[in-house]
């Protein structure tokens, strides 16, 4: 009988795909668990190593597996594991932290420097049959939750991370730049958390109408620029259309930037209340025109965003099973291992009809 082999979604090196048949990974640790990966949502970050291999200081240099929204069962664990059993199945949270710096000591691990991101290089993410982490980062599935469910977890972690950062709370009134997934998922954990009024703000009419059903109160797409207009003096006049549209008042309690766009995060910032906080969590450019004047004149709290910390998963998990945020809604497209390439392909379009695409884990034939 041949030995068993890990089938993996490999990227080589940029624009290079592959599927290999890899080692099947070892348990190493006492609290060490194998998973056989379920199911797969594509995230946007794993679209960027692909097509331009870095994000920031994070560099292709040699093949990395590639995925990190992940659900799992269970098919092996240490001796030290006691919230386990084999046959669980688990939402997967794909970093495993150091544990022992400051930031992982102040339940920051988001910001370890030693962190081990899956799909972030040079380590393997969970696109292959099998897939090794610890048993502290797995979070167990209520019953009744499907494994496509466990899958979007992770992006309802981050939109956690997001409101977290933020400070969001009851009765607030809460716009967010970006009808994209986690966009979405943050009008939608806005609305959980008790926010009074939730607006989303998107340049495509389908992405709003969806938000419109999902999560948002209300929503606003930004119109063109007139020629006579400047970028920052129409930016500015946006905001202010926003704040009436939406009754706002002097602004928005906090504001949750999903998109990147130099255009979104100056109107965001205009249209934040004095004393109000806004969020960036997209990441576009590397630099854009911010104005730090009014930022200051309005005495914001200026904030970033990345993955989640102590909590976000645990809580995402509850908010799914209680129905609060309904992740089925999000998942449009469905592919089988074998076509994951074509997936990755789909999500580089960025069809305004495409929202979040799941890969089957790999079966035998």
């Amino acid at each position: 009988m041949a030995e068993e082999t890990n089938p993996s979604f490999v990227l080589r090196s940029i624009k290079d795909l592959a599927f290999e048949d890899r080692p099947v990974p070892q348990l190493q640790d006492p609290w060490d668990v194998r998973l056989q990966v379920a199911q797969t949502g594509i995230c946007g970050s794993d679209v960027h190593y692909w097509q331009r291999g870095r994000i920031g200081d994070f560099v292709l240099k040699s093949p990395i597996v590639l995925g990190h929204e992940s659900s799992g069962t269970v098919v092996e664990i240490g001796s030290a594991v006691t919230n386990l059993r084999i046959g669980d199945r688990v939402a997967i949270e794909p970093g495993i932290p150091c544990r022992h710096c400051e930031y992982c000591r102040s339940g920051s691990y988001n910001l370890c420097p030693n962190d081990r991101f899956a799909a972030t290089p040079p380590h393997d993410g969970t696109l292959s049959k099998y897939f090794l982490t610890q048993a502290d980062f797995c979070y167990r599935l209520a019953d009744h939750m499907s494994m496509e469910e466990g899958a979007v977890v992770e992006p309802v972690a981050v939109a956690c991370q997001i409101t977290k950062v933020g400070d969001v709370r009851a009765n607030q009134k809460i716009v967010v730049f970006g009808c994209g997934p986690i966009g979405l998922l943050c009008q939608a954990v806005s609305k959980a958390y008790g926010a009074g009024k939730v607006a989303g703000v998107d340049i495509s009419v389908a992405r709003t109408e969806f938000a419109r059903t999902f999560g948002a109160d209300g929503v606003f797409v930004p119109p063109a620029r007139p020629d006579e207009f400047g970028e920052e003096e129409w930016n500015e006049h946006v905001a202010r259309v926003i704040k009436e549209q939406f009754e706002l008042g002097d602004g928005a309690d906090v504001v949750l930037e999903a998109t990147g766009a130099q255009a979104c995060i100056q109107t965001g910032v205009h249209l934040t209340k004095k004393g109000g906080t806004y969020v960036q969590a997209g990441m576009g450019r590397e630099n854009v025109v911010f104005p730090i004047t009014a930022a200051c004149v309005r005495a914001l709290t200026i904030r970033g965003s990345i993955r989640y910390s102590a909590g976000c998963y645990a809580t995402a998990v509850d908010l799914i099973a209680s129905g609060k945020v309904d992740v089925k809604r999000l998942i449009t497209d469905r592919f089988r291992f074998e076509k994951a390439e074509q997936a990755f392909e789909l999500v580089k379009q960025g069809k305004e009809s495409v929202i979040k695409v799941v890969i089957e884990g790999y079966k035998e034939t």
